[in-house]
């Protein structure tokens, strides 16, 4: 079932030098229980579009749609907005550090969140909720623990805190923004391990923002690669790795680091953004993989057979561009007398 459903999203923000098309024309959606997985280099959109969701980027121009639940996000009043935000869709976001309050107990942070969206929940009652959950994700000694400051837990320890105040109320999408990429490399497989576990259990949808396709293929069922603000290929994980049809996303799979590789030059996404948009067009067989890109359907996946099509491909397109050019030049009253004349 269709939990999230966003159609056309575009966020635009204005500024001195002119206005910043963060987002354009997004479209995705989220199943109950699923895991999309939102990848792309830092600035490509990724967290201005799920934070669009929450009523989270003050000054922006909005359009599109946003159907959660049967409900329209962006068409929410803030009383509106703040019934959902936290209570049915929480946000894990990339620092927990900056995240929690500095100056109040990690448990009472936790006890605030869920006594602002439920008055009839007495203090008490609260705190054992915030035990509860830190106990959930793993705090050893939970009811001392829920009595310190975020500065006496661990980068890991915060995070999980952060991932109990998530799942406080029971939402049924979690938003993580990059929640991983402060942590070390054990500490980030618990982590995804856990949100795994718990969504699980609490049969959540989760929208898993991060440039890690490492990330992706743990914990993903769904992969949106993002481009320029734009989804540059959509496809189930399995597609997006072994099948990748887009140029970019060659390019991230070919970015991951490869411990036998240690010797080897780093790979470069070579080219240029085209002038021209592509539109996003079915590549596979069940229409479920979908890639904005002006190569053939037919350049699809990791093979030298495919990587020679590509190839072809740019170049043939290169010729007629440059003797679409010439055309032009000849064409133009002023080449009378000149060289192309």
């Amino acid at each position: 079932m269709t939990l999230l459903e966003v159609k056309d999203l575009a966020v635009s923000f204005p500024t001195a030098d002119g206005v910043v098309k963060a987002v354009r024309g997004v479209s995705f959606s989220v199943d109950a229980g699923r895991t999309l997985g939102i990848v792309g280099e830092s600035g490509s959109g990724k967290t201005v579009l799920t934070q669009t969701l929450l009523g989270l980027t003050p000054g922006g121009d909005i359009s599109g749609q946003a159907i959660f639940d049967g409900a329209n996000l962006l068409t929410m009043t803030e009383d509106q907005m703040r019934n959902i935000r936290g209570a049915q869709i929480a946000v894990i976001f990339q620092d927990p550090l900056t995240s929690l309050h500095p100056l109040y107990k990690v448990g009472w942070q936790i006890e605030e969140m869920i006594r602002a969206h439920d008055r009839k929940v007495s203090r008490k009652q609260a705190t054992e909720r915030a035990i509860d959950l830190l106990n959930k994700v793993g705090i050893p000694q939970a009811s001392q623990r829920v009595n310190d400051y975020p500065h006496q837990f661990s980068g890991g320890m915060r995070q999980r805190a952060m991932i109990a105040m998530a799942l406080s109320l029971s939402p049924k999408l979690i938003i993580a923004d990059e929640p991983t990429t402060a942590l070390d490399a054990t500490v980030q497989a618990q982590i995804l391990d856990l949100l795994l576990r718990l969504q699980h259990e609490f049969d959540t949808a989760l929208i898993m923002i991060t440039h890690d396709l490492g990330v992706v293929a743990d914990i993903a069922d769904e992969v949106m690669v993002m481009y320029a603000g734009r989804a540059a290929e959509k496809a189930g994980k399995h597609d997006i790795f072994y099948e990748p049809h887009h140029p970019y996303t060659k390019g991230l799979l070919e970015s991951i680091p490869n411990s036998s590789a240690a010797t080897e030059r780093l790979k470069p996404i070579s080219g240029q953004p085209p002038d021209e948009e592509p539109q996003l067009v079915a590549v596979g067989s069940a229409g479920a993989h979908r890639s904005a890109c002006f190569l053939p359907v037919s350049a699809i996946g990791l093979g030298g057979d495919t990587e020679e099509l590509r190839k072809k491909a740019v170049s043939e397109e290169r010729h007629a561009a440059a003797a679409e050019v010439a055309e032009k030049i000849a064409a133009a009253p002023e080449s009378e007398g000149s060289v192309i004349g």
